[in-house]
C-alpha cells in the first residue's frame, strides 16, 4: 500500500493533533486517560525536537561555511550579503510598523485593570537588562570559542565562526580545496539525516499540537482576547499578505506556489515554536521544493533563523503598547520610535527557541520605562502566540532566500 506524500502526512498529523488536543481539553486535565495521553505526546514531541536540535549545529556550521565558499567562486558574496541584510531589516521594519499601527488603532489593554493580574506579577522575577548592557552582551556572545559554541548549541556564535571560516576558505583559494570538499560532504550527510528525521515529522507534529491545545488556559485567553486577536490578525496579515506581496513584486512567483513548497517547514514551525529547530526542514524545503541555489539558501536561511524575526518584532512592538495601555501610559511618538528600534534589536538578539521573545521583551518595555513585571501577564498566552510568530519568522527566511536569489542573478547579468 502506497502511503500519502510527506506533505499530506504532516498536514494530517497537524489536524489530528489539534482535534485530539481539543478532545483532551474537554475531558479535563485530571482524567487518567488525558494524563497518560499527554505523557506519551510529551515523549514523542520532545524526541522529535531533540532530533532536530541534534542535527541543527552541524547543519548550520556546514551550510554557512560551504555556502560562502561557493558564493565567492561565483563572485557574488558581496551582493548576497547586502541583499540579505537589506531584506531582513526592511521586512522587520514593516512588521514592527504593522504591529504598532494595529495596537494604536485597536488599543488592546484599555479598560483592563492591572490588579486583575497581581498574582501573576508578584510571582514573576524580571531580569533587568538595560539596552547598552544587552548590546554589550549580544556582541560578547558573537565571538565565542567555536568548540564551546558547538557544544552548547549557541547558534549565533556558530554562525559567526562559520562566516569567518567560509571567508578564510575563499581567501585561501585552492590551498584549502580539501577542507571545502570535506565540509561539502559533511553537509550532504547532514541533509541525508534530516531526510530520515522528516519521516518522524507527522508523528512529532501531532504530539506537539496535542500538548499545546490541551493545556491552554482558556480563562486567561478570554480576558486578553482583544490583544490576542490584534496580534494574531496583524501576524497573519504580515504572513499572508505582506510577505507574499514582497515575493511577488521581486520574483513574480505566486503565493500558492510558495506555500506548496514551504508547507512542511511552516507546519513544523507552527508545532515546534522554534525557528532554530525548524531550520533543517526550512533548508530542505528552500533547496528542494523552492529551488533556491544551495549556496544562497545555505547562507540566508541559517542567518535568518538567528536574526530575521518578523513575527517576534511585530509581537514585541504590539505588546509594549498593550502594556502601556494597561498601565495607562500614553507613549509619545519619540517613545514609539524607541520601541520600534528596540524591538528590532531585541528580535535580532532573541535566540530561535520557544518563547525567547519573552527574554528580550523586558528590554523593549524598559526602553520606554514600562514595568518589566507586566510581561508575567503575557506568559499564559505567549505559547499560543509563539506558534504563529515563529511560522511567520520562518516564512520570512524562505521568502528572503527567493528574493535574494532573484536580486543576485539580476545584478550579475
Amino acid at each position: 500500500m502506497k502511503l500519502p506524500s510527506l506533505n499530506i502526512q504532516i498536514l494530517l498529523g497537524a489536524v489530528f493533533g489539534v482535534a485530539i488536543g481539543l478532545y483532551f481539553h474537554g475531558l479535563g486535565a485530571e482524567q487518567q486517560t488525558v494524563q497518560s495521553g499527554l505523557y506519551v505526546a510529551g515523549l514523542i514531541g520532545t524526541l522529535f525536537i531533540d532530533l532536530l536540535k541534534m542535527i541543527l549545529i552541524p547543519l548550520v556550521f556546514c551550510s554557512i561555511s560551504v555556502g560562502i565558499a561557493n558564493l565567492r567562486q561565483h563572485q557574488q558574496m558581496h551582493r548576497v550579503w547586502v541583499a540579505t541584510l537589506l531584506f531582513f531589516m526592511g521586512s522587520m521594519l514593516i512588521a514592527i510598523i504593522l504591529g504598532l499601527s494595529a495596537s494604536l488603532y485597536f488599543k488592546p489593554g484599555t479598560g483592563l485593570q492591572l490588579n486583575m493580574f497581581e498574582n501573576a506579577m508578584q510571582n514573576f522575577e524580571a531580569k533587568q537588562l538595560p539596552l547598552p548592557e544587552f548590546f554589550a552582551q549580544f556582541l560578547h556572545g558573537l565571538f565565542v570559542n567555536p568548540f564551546t559554541a558547538l557544544a552548547q548549541g549557541n547558534v549565533l556564535a556558530v554562525v559567526m565562526f562559520a562566516l569567518i571560516l567560509g571567508v578564510a576558505l575563499v581567501m585561501g583559494g585552492d590551498r584549502f580545496k580539501h577542507v571545502r570538499t570535506i565540509l561539502q560532504e559533511a553537509l550532504d550527510v547532514t541533509m541525508l539525516i534530516v531526510g530520515w528525521i522528516m519521516r518522524l515529522a507527522p508523528l512529532g507534529i501531532m504530539a506537539l499540537l496535542i500538548k499545546l491545545v490541551a493545556v491552554q488556559d482558556v480563562a486567561m485567553l478570554s480576558t486578553l482576547a482583544k490583544f490576542v486577536a490584534v496580534v494574531m490578525g496583524t501576524t497573519l496579515l504580515h504572513g499572508i499578505v505582506v510577505l507574499p506581496l514582497i515575493l511577488y513584486l521581486f520574483t513574480r512567483r505566486s503565493p500558492l506556489w510558495f506555500w506548496r513548497g514551504a508547507r512542511e517547514a511552516l507546519v513544523t514551525a507552527f508545532a515546534t515554536s522554534s525557528s532554530a529547530a525548524t531550520l533543517p526542514i526550512t533548508l530542505r524545503c528552500t533547496i528542494q521544493h523552492l529551488k533556491v541555489k544551495p549556496e544562497i539558501a545555505g547562507f540566508v536561511t541559517p542567518l535568518g533563523s538567528t536574526i530575521n524575526m518578523d513575527g517576534t518584532a511585530l509581537y514585541e512592538a504590539a505588546a509594549a503598547l498593550f502594556v502601556a495601555n494597561l498601565v495607562g501610559v500614553e507613549l509619545s511618538l519619540m517613545q514609539q520610535l524607541i520601541v520600534c528600534f528596540t524591538a528590532m534589536i531585541a528580535a535580532m538578539g532573541a535566540p530561535g527557541i520557544p518563547s525567547a521573545g519573552m527574554v528580550t521583551m523586558v528590554l523593549v518595555l524598559q526602553s520606554v520605562g514600562l514595568p518589566a513585571e507586566a510581561i508575567a501577564i503575557l506568559l499564559p498566552i505567549d505559547r499560543l502566540l509563539d506558534t504563529l510568530r515563529t511560522t511567520v519568522n520562518v516564512e520570512g527566511d524562505m521568502v528572503g532566500s527567493l528574493v535574494v536569489q532573484k536580486l543576485v542573478t539580476q545584478t550579475s547579468h
